[in-house]
């Protein structure tokens, strides 16, 4: 503890730092002052009625991007609601073609002579033509129903921005 006390007591005992041998000089920044100017009227007026269409054109375009942006969300919704249905539709499609496999199978199983067989053959691809026939007007009512009411928000959003702007 006494060392320490002796440290600290000799470092108060050093001496001051001499001045330093170069001063920087002391600058100060120039006052000027901004003469008063009056702006003229006409200068004013038109200043004022660019800043007036400059807050118009920008109350326009705001718009606008807000009707854009209102018909992209009204389009994705539709379009993916149209695609659910589809998939669903295709989903559908295939449980009953599966199930249509299965029977044809088990029936096959059940023939007992060859014109039995060419018989339940026809019968089926009959059966498979006529509902692969409805199936894909299904599926194409399906698809053009989507198109026709995803397109129709864009058609009317863009005859409606059109409009506005003519």
């Amino acid at each position: 503890m006494s060392e320490a006390t002796t440290k600290t007591k000799a470092a108060k005992a050093a001496p001051a730092p001499a001045a330093p041998a170069f001063e920087m000089p002391k600058f100060e920044m120039p006052k000027f002052e901004i003469p008063k100017m009056e702006v003229p009227a006409a200068l004013r007026e038109w200043a004022e009625k660019g800043v007036a269409q400059a807050k118009d054109g920008y109350e326009k375009i705001k718009s606008a991007a807000e009707d854009a942006t209102g018909v992209l969300e009204d389009t994705y919704a539709t379009a993916a609601k149209g695609y659910t249905d589809y998939s669903l539709k295709v989903i559908e499609i295939a449980r009953l073609n599966a199930n249509s496999a299965f029977d044809y199978a088990s029936e096959m199983l059940a023939v007992k002579s060859l014109s039995e067989l060419v018989e339940l053959t026809s019968t089926h691809a009959r059966k498979q033509m006529e509902t692969l026939t409805a199936q894909a007007k299904d599926l194409s009512a399906i698809a053009q129903k989507v198109a026709t009411e995803t397109a129709e928000p864009i058609k009317s959003g863009v005859s409606k921005a059109f409009h506005i702007g003519g």
